[in-house]
């Protein structure tokens, strides 16, 4: 099969090309690499520097490639910085997959596994969190994917033949087997490597954000999953996506664990202590 792989120069879209190249796939990454890296996509998939807004120079690719499916994984990711920059994630990640749904439209490319995530959710207040748990976003991140979602519904009922899966993320994790690709942001903010850095001494500290939540040690608690479940799981979803179907699915492992079960996790598999800071809960 010919697959786009959106952002596939990113930490989950990279391990995706990866994954689709051993399999046999043709694989064709495009990313405008503002936060990926040309050195993460595959030397076996074609690259194109090229920006979801640009939507002539997507359909040129996809019909270029003769693209079957679209995985589309390029998007901001920072809750934080969502809520200081609200229009941007707007702009980057709903206006963002506009372009690129139109670009699909124009070449007749019907088949598409987005990457959601389980932000659209809020903070619901029973666990644990299924596909039907009613979305409540409370952050621009979350509703920026909330209305991809919606658009996306939309697309369906407009045209029969059009087949996504929305795959609805929680916490990813991990590297590559081999040891050839893993988490490199900036800056970091996902918990592990930040404490993975620390018990190395890249970092000074960890910073816990808020020990008074309604957790048993006070610290938030998240579902987290490898990223190569996470990418086998796109796979599947991909081979199973039949013309003008809809699926929602959230991928995790069921079972969360909190800020303290971490770092102390960290400590006992480093054997080094982690020193630890406390601060406020963050925004968002």
């Amino acid at each position: 099969m010919n697959v786009l792989v959106a952002g596939g120069a990113g930490y989950i879209g990279s391990h995706a090309a990866k994954a689709l190249v051993e399999r046999g796939h043709h694989v064709v990454v495009v990313d405008n690499l503002y936060r990926g890296h040309r050195e993460a996509v595959h030397p076996q998939a074609v690259f194109y520097p090229i920006d979801l807004a640009d939507t002539a120079g997507l359909a040129r690719v996809l019909r270029q490639e003769k693209i079957d499916c679209v995985m589309h994984f390029a998007a901001l990711a920072y809750v934080g910085e969502s809520v200081l920059q609200p229009l941007r994630y707007y702009a980057n990640n709903t206006a963002g997959t506009i372009s690129l749904l139109r670009a699909m439209e124009q070449t007749g490319v019907r088949r598409l596994v987005f990457s959601s995530t389980c932000a659209t959710y809020g903070e619901p207040t029973q666990v644990p969190i299924v596909e039907t748990t009613p979305q409540r976003p409370i952050n621009p991140y979350g509703w920026s994917k909330w209305c991809v979602e919606q658009v996306l519904r939309d697309c369906a009922a407009a045209d029969p033949g059009f087949g996504f899966v929305s795959l609805r993320y929680f916490n990813v994790a991990g590297c590559a087997a081999d040891g050839s690709l893993g988490e490199d942001h900036d800056p970091e903010t996902h918990l592990i490597p930040v404490v993975l850095q620390a018990a190395l001494g890249r970092r000074e500290k960890v910073v816990i954000f808020g020990t008074d939540y309604p957790t048993p040690d006070g610290t938030c608690i998240r579902d987290y999953i490898h990223v190569d479940d996470l990418v086998d799981a796109h796979l599947v979803a991909m081979e199973a996506l039949g013309p003008g179907q809809q699926r929602f699915y959230n991928l995790g492992i069921g079972r969360g664990y909190s800020v303290r079960e971490v770092i102390q996790a960290a400590c006992e598999v480093t054997g080094r202590d982690i020193p630890v800071e406390y601060g406020p809960r963050r925004p968002g």
